[in-house]
């Protein structure tokens, strides 16, 4: 039964409402009702958590810190020369060996023609050198016959020279028993000294002859060392400036520069008119149909992410109705605080531990990026699947 009770004080009027015990118990019934179902709601949902982390969430990682990556291949210029023709634009898809850029080939060609005449030049040359082999050879059997002509002349100067001296002894014998003028000795004496001149110019003549015949040899090895073991292709000149001519062709082909890989042209940085260094960089051609993706993970959720496990991803670009599958190929040799140019490690006291993040890459199916190119940069989301 409720009961209503005006009470007046300082003139105003206030209403308190009473109600009776079993009005009371009721609704301490239904509070403790609702608490009950309150407290069985948050266990319920508590319970479904558990089970979502043990049944799904346990067996997989996600990450939306992740990337768009390819293998860009860079466009440089080998030789140094005016760019005569630039054939491509960027964001042009090129495939390998398609002609991009065309230097002016003036120099080139003029390097050809000299390298040409080089080759040419050397060959005479080894050609002169085998020639000159057979006139040296024929050279030295002449030293070597006027040697042998000289050694006689010797042989036969020392003969004269030895019947001259037995001539003057016997004639000094006789002198005193009168059996020889004067006149007779003197002349004997003048025939042994001109025997004895005679044999030392034969002498010298020999050691000429021999020293004629050493320098005939002589010429001969070293010419012979130029040619020896080898023949016309293979001689050390010809091979030089056959190699001379080789790399002057190169540098002749390197005037025209071409796609080293399929893809997409970025970066493009020359122009017609400009002068290229070697080395300089022209252009990139990002390889979108070959691109990955690098998953940065945090350290703890690695522990059970191994190579080979499958993935699905979805980029901002495309939503979540695109649906790329992968498979993890492999760590990064070190984090991206590792890596970066400014170190993180801090040596004074005001250290914080940062949970530092992991690169992982992710292969893409070929044939889905061929449906749905992405590009380098671009943002996905990723999912391991790690109870494989």
């Amino acid at each position: 039964m409720t009961k209503i009770t005006h009470v007046v004080e300082h003139d105003v009027y206030t209403t308190v409402e009473e109600t009776s015990p079993e009005e009371d118990k009721s609704v301490k019934r239904k509070r403790i009702q609702l608490f009950g179902a309150l407290a069985a709601g948050v266990a319920l949902i508590g319970l479904g958590a558990y089970a979502y982390d043990v049944l799904v969430g346990s067996r997989h990682v996600t990450t939306d810190n992740a990337y768009v990556g390819a293998d860009v291949a860079q466009v440089t210029s080998q030789i140094a020369a005016p760019v005569s023709a630039v054939l491509i634009e960027d964001t042009q898809h090129v495939r390998r060996g398609d002609i991009l850029v065309r230097l002016d080939d003036t120099d080139a060609k003029i390097a050809v023609a000299r390298a040409e005449a080089d080759l040419a030049r050397a060959k005479r040359q080894v050609r002169g050198l085998e020639a000159t082999d057979h006139g040296l050879l024929a050279q030295v059997g002449a030293r070597a016959a006027a040697e042998a002509r000289v050694n006689a002349e010797a042989a036969a100067a020392k003969a004269t020279l030895e019947k001259a001296r037995i001539d003057l002894d016997r004639r000094k014998s006789l002198v005193q028993t009168g059996a020889v003028s004067g006149d007779e000795l003197t002349a004997v004496r003048n025939a042994y000294d001109n025997a004895e001149a005679g044999f030392r110019a034969a002498q010298a003549a020999q050691t000429e002859a021999a020293a004629a015949r050493d320098a005939a040899i002589g010429n001969r090895d070293a010419n012979r060392a130029l040619i020896a073991g080898t023949t016309l292709d293979d001689n050390p000149e010809v091979l030089a400036a056959r190699t001379a001519l080789d790399q002057a062709r190169v540098d002749l082909k390197r005037t025209i520069i071409r796609a080293p890989i399929d893809g997409v042209v970025s970066k493009r940085q020359v122009q017609v008119g400009q002068r290229v260094q070697p080395g300089a960089m022209l252009m990139v051609v990002v390889p979108v149909q070959s691109a990955y993706v690098d998953a940065n993970f945090k350290e703890v959720e690695l522990a059970n992410v191994r190579p080979g496990q499958p993935a699905e991803l979805t980029s901002d670009l495309y939503g979540d109705k695109i649906v790329y599958h992968g498979h993890v190929a492999g760590f990064s040799g070190g984090t991206g605080a590792a890596f970066s140019i400014v170190s993180a490690q801090n040596a004074t006291g005001n250290w914080i531990k940062v949970v530092q993040r992991l690169p992982v890459r992710i292969k893409l199916d070929p044939k889905e990026l061929a449906a749905h190119p992405l590009r380098v940069g671009l943002s996905m989301n990723v999912d391991v699947n790690v109870s494989r």
